[in-house]
């Protein structure tokens, strides 16, 4: 039995944060505090919740406010650092999972199917899909051609 997808209707706050996102670059993702965490090349970090809400914060506060401990925060915080240092040839960093090259944001689309949610998120030359479901909580990360890039949340 295949899934029906529905395109969602977005919340003006949906819509505000998209219109951030498009042109910049994902360089990077993580989980905490069930949501997946973009870290973007303008200083921000545009955060995914399991429920569809987004958040779009300067990185600096958006990792201080973490439910994390001290230890991990500050592992979190070098790997954006390398991030912006060296792109998406940062290698392998502690906490964060390098986005593939060519992830500059073109379009933002969110779908929903039976208590899940579906975000595509086309790049110039790649494209990520987010999953995520409320109940239980999950977040899984797929690249276009649906290998999984990053399991979260479950």
């Amino acid at each position: 039995m295949s899934v029906e997808w529905v395109e969602a209707e977005t919340n003006t706050h949906q819509d505000h944060v998209i219109a951030h996102v498009v042109g910049a670059t994902a360089l990077g993702y993580f989980v905490a505090d069930e949501a997946l965490h973009f870290v973007l090349d303008i200083g921000f970090i545009w955060s995914l919740y399991v429920d569809g809400e987004m958040g779009l914060v300067l990185e600096r506060v958006a990792l201080a406010e973490l439910n994390e401990t001290e230890e991990i925060r500050d592992e979190l915080t070098a790997d954006v650092c390398a991030l912006h240092e060296h792109g998406v040839h940062a290698g392998t960093l502690a906490r964060v999972t390098v986005a593939p090259e060519g992830c500059s944001i073109e379009e933002v689309s969110v779908y929903r199917s039976d208590g899940q949610l579906k975000f595509m998120i086309r790049g110039e030359e790649a494209t990520l899909i987010v999953m995520s479901r409320i109940a239980p909580p999950g977040i899984h990360v797929y690249r276009e051609d649906a290998t999984l890039a990053d399991s979260a949340i479950d």
